[in-house]
């Protein structure tokens, strides 16, 4: 081996061992360690028009208490928050709950349906305990799953919202975390 190659073979394996500068800690671990998941509020209008004409519209009783549940156990999942009681929070995580959909994404040469996604809709805002201060605010935050209710991949709609829940509670852990 020549030396100029023995120089670019170094110099090679200390980039790759130095990296980019990329990091998985969370942009906010400094500054706060706790957070409070306050219980998601349910303001879903089930009397509006819209809601009545469209079919595929769901009310699922309690979803939202499900929601903070989720939240709260992907807090302590992630590990860079430590979930905590109110008072002693540094953060606190308010959200509400304004959709909750079904919605049709295949059909049959019947018109059946055949693949349907399920959708929980929320707004949250992240607050900081020491100055009051609002941090962010998101509306119209997502967490969906699609479901086929017949065939070989067939599955119950309570097991869509439970990963529903599942993909909202990491979108919003991930939201929190990173603050981007």
């Amino acid at each position: 081996m020549t030396h100029r190659r023995l120089i670019m073979l170094v110099i090679g394996f200390s980039l790759i061992l130095s990296g980019c500068g990329y990091t998985t800690r969370s942009a906010i671990q400094g500054e706060y360690k706790s957070i409070y998941v306050q219980g998601f509020i349910n303001k879903v209008i089930l009397t509006n028009s819209a809601y009545a004409e469209n079919k595929y519209r769901i009310y699922r009783p309690f979803v939202e208490t499900e929601i903070t549940k989720y939240v709260t156990d992907k807090f302590l999942f992630d590990g860079n928050l430590k979930p905590v009681d109110e008072g002693i929070a540094d953060l606190t995580l308010q959200g509400e709950l304004i959709d909750f959909r079904k919605d049709p994404l295949r059909y049959d040469n019947d018109d059946n349906v055949l693949e349907y996604r399920v959708n929980l809709v929320i707004n949250m805002r992240l607050i900081d305990n020491k100055t009051n201060k609002k941090l962010w605010e998101e509306n119209g935050f997502t967490g969906d799953s699609s479901y086929f209710v017949s065939g070989q991949q067939a599955t119950t709609e309570d097991d869509a919202v439970r990963s529903a829940l599942a993909d909202l509670s990491r979108r919003v852990v991930e939201r929190t975390v990173e603050m981007w």
